[in-house]
């Protein structure tokens, strides 16, 4: 069903809007300068601030803006997907238990593999003169890496993509779609979980049936299956659209990518400015009860939209935001978030965005954008390309 056009940003935005899609920046610019915390009264009532100190308060204060709803989305069904979907007290006793397997340490370890997989996908593309950087590279990186770690079948990710397509971008306006993912998510894992409970072994999933509550408690299988589906959803997408992205950025900026082909020392600096320019991720809060932000007053039970991605192109915060500068070394980005919910997947997610761009411009130093054809970003709490036609210059 088509969507009514947006009759006023300030008062009436939406971000399934194909301007918002395409490119929202020049929107959220606008909205800085006119109405820094916006408001629409689609999706029941959501707030938008867009200003850097705005969004950390937001973040920072989970008596006042809950986790209960995460996601900006038509109905009432809800995700429980603790930590992520937990307050305080309750986030803590799962979060603990899941930072050891991605410390830089832990993650170091996942070098190999990940270089490999990466190798592996360049060879089925390295010889033709034309690809989807998004659907036949950035998309299936993550969903490898997340396999291998949780011990499951790497050819589980045609499914697991289906899943996540549905829950992050159909699942908006479509609660069938939603509730379908999440049930079919949940069977899988149960079905992982009793696998592992009859045999463990060195994975993720044995590795959090094992865990123990502070009190000492294992946890339940319904607190560890929300966690898997937290990693499954959550460590995918975000890292895929991030690789997109800096693609995306490299195919339609040949000076940029020319330079990091000359000088891949650079390549860590640059994938910092990608997360900030093209950060991925927007969560939300449900308010808990009537208060207000900057001055605005702010209903109990609206939503209020978290946009991370704002907060990096906020020019009170960072200079000149609007220009990717691949050398910017000051860059206090929060493209993993604010708070009590800072991404627990930020050491996994950098690894595989660098070595995603080293082994990728080592082998295809020369592509850009195929003007031709299609190209898509995709809609929901994460943004990144969907289809990446690419040229690839012959070699």
């Amino acid at each position: 069903m088509a969507r009514a056009p947006v009759t006023d940003w300030t008062t009436d935005w939406d971000h399934l809007d194909p301007a918002w899609v395409g490119n929202p920046y020049p929107i959220w610019q606008t909205l800085r300068d006119r109405c820094p915390v916006a408001h629409t009264e689609r999706y029941k009532g959501v707030y938008f601030p867009t200003r850097y100190a705005d969004i950390r308060e937001v973040a920072y204060n989970p008596d006042r803006f809950s986790s209960r709803r995460v996601v900006v989305r038509e109905g009432e069904y809800r995700v429980n997907s603790p930590p992520i979907t937990s307050d305080p007290p309750e986030h803590r006793p799962m979060r603990m238990v899941l930072i050891p397997p991605f410390t830089p340490n832990a993650v170091a370890k996942l070098e190999p593999q990940t270089r490999l997989v990466c190798n592996e996908l360049i060879d089925c593309i390295v010889s033709q003169t034309a690809c989807d950087g998004a659907v036949d590279y950035a998309q299936h990186i993550p969903v490898r890496i997340i396999a291998h770690m949780l011990g499951i079948p790497a050819e589980d990710g045609d499914q697991f993509r289906s899943w996540i397509t549905m829950a992050l971008q159909e699942g908006i306006t479509n609660q069938i779609a939603l509730k379908q993912a999440e049930q079919e998510i949940s069977d899988y894992f149960a079905g992982q979980i009793a696998k592992r409970r009859e045999q463990r072994g060195d994975d993720l999933v044995s590795f959090l049936i094992d865990a123990r509550h502070p009190s000492g408690e294992p946890f339940s299988d319904r607190q560890v299956l929300g966690a898997l589906r937290l990693l499954l959803v959550a460590g995918i997408d975000t890292t895929w659209s991030a690789i997109g992205a800096s693609l995306w950025h490299l195919a339609t900026h040949p000076a940029d990518r020319e330079r990091l082909v000359r000088e891949p020392e650079l390549i860590g600096t640059a994938i910092e400015e990608f997360l900030r320019a093209y950060a991925p991720v927007t969560m939300a809060r449900e308010i808990v009860d009537d208060t207000e932000l900057s001055g605005c007053p702010m209903r109990k039970d609206e939503m209020v939209m978290v946009s991370f991605p704002a907060a990096n192109r906020d020019p009170d915060k960072f200079a000149d935001p609007h220009t990717v500068r691949i050398d910017r070394t000051e860059n206090p980005h929060v493209a993993f978030g604010l708070g009590i919910h800072r991404c627990i997947g930020s050491n996994l997610a950098r690894m595989e965005m660098r070595i995603a761009l080293e082994e990728w411009l080592k082998r295809i130093p020369d592509f850009t954008l195929d003007q031709t054809r299609p190209m898509t970003w995709s809609e929901g709490a994460v943004r990144g390309p969907r289809l990446l036609p690419l040229v690839l210059a012959a070699r």
